[in-house]
């Protein structure tokens, strides 16, 4: 089978296509015929050794995948060969062939493409887990969605908006608001290009203020961190709830006298580590997910499609933080999915 391969340190230059064993699935696990890999913000760190995660290498990027059950291993009941599933890893996704724990795959709806699958389990399993389970979001509660343009940004607007929430949708460019707009955000925010001086900063901070009213913002969804997040942090509501969930800007730092005057708190998102130490719950929540999907209540938006041998084209174009939505790899021709 081919896979796409970080065989060195570096950036996406260094990834390599090659022949590879196909692997066979062990206790526990299902072999999957990977369709479509979805790209997220982690795959532009790991190849760098710059993730919490640093695989041994030879090893391929991708989190998340869409595609058929080839083959079960011992002791799995579930998902069967031939089942269309989607499916979470640390990381391999960006091969023909790939391992999966059992426990981590979803059956997926026949009307649901597989590219719009391979875009599903991590970004809107995550934005679930934060807003429901980290959060405890409640309908009539204001959430401000910093990010608002990318995956992460995008699923957390429709899920805010789906679970009774007034959205309000921060992004760097007009094009990513209006996508915010049409999801359903209820303001809009187009933060500024430089955030680091202190007048940016408050200048920012009086635009959430005034897009939210007297009350504040109760819950922060921040993929983003670095000048952005204290300004936002500072836009909260007493007992407000601020979540981490990623540093696409930079990692902050936070004066922790905010938190006293506000009495907010700051609750960390860690997805991939919350589906490990808590697999029932991880499938209990993408089966609530899946459910939305098909009322039609939140949909991925894929921005761009590439093949298996650009999948660092496609790591390169995530980097640069001026894509919308979701990118996708097609590991099998987009006209046999």
């Amino acid at each position: 089978m081919r896979a796409l391969l970080s065989t060195r340190v570096g950036g996406p230059d260094t990834l390599e296509l090659l022949d590879t064993p196909e692997p066979m699935p062990g206790a526990g696990q299902v072999a999957v015929s990977v369709h479509a890999c979805g790209m997220n913000f982690p795959d532009t760190l790991v190849i760098e050794d710059r993730y919490q995660l640093r695989p041994p290498r030879p090893f391929s990027p991708g989190s998340e995948l869409a595609g058929v059950v080839k083959a079960v291993g011992e002791g799995v009941s579930f998902p069967k060969v031939g089942d269309r599933i989607s499916a979470s890893l640390p990381f391999g996704a960006m091969a023909e062939v790939v391992l999966a724990p059992a426990d981590r795959c979803s059956v997926i709806p026949d009307a649901m493409p597989f590219d719009q699958a391979a875009a599903f389990q991590v970004t809107y399993g995550t934005v679930y887990y934060a807003l429901c389970n980290r959060a405890g979001i409640k309908a009539g509660e204001t959430l401000l969605v910093l990010g608002a343009g990318g995956g992460i940004g995008l699923a957390a607007v429709e899920l805010g908006k789906a679970l009774g929430a007034r959205v309000i949708a921060c992004a760097s460019s007009p094009e990513k608001l209006d996508m915010a707009r049409e999801l359903g955000a209820d303001a809009v925010i187009q933060y500024p290009s430089d955030a680091q001086g202190a007048d940016q900063g408050r200048a920012f901070t009086e635009q959430i203020r005034q897009a939210c009213g007297d009350g504040g913002v109760d819950v922060v969804v921040d993929p983003v961190g670095g000048a952005y997040a204290q300004p936002a942090l500072r836009s909260l509501a007493w007992e407000g709830r601020y979540l981490v969930i990623g540093f696409a800007a930079g990692i902050p730092s936070i004066p922790l006298n905010l938190t006293l005057l506000k009495g907010c708190s700051i609750i960390g998102v860690f997805w991939g580590a919350h589906m490990a130490r808590s697999p029932k719950k991880g499938a209990e929540d993408m089966r609530a997910l899946l459910a939305l999907y098909s009322q039609g209540r939140i949909r991925p938006r894929v921005s761009a499609r590439y093949p298996l041998a650009e999948g660092g084209e496609a790591i390169r174009q995530l980097a640069s933080r001026s894509v919308w939505g979701k990118i996708v790899v097609d590991v099998v021709p987009a006209e046999v999915t």
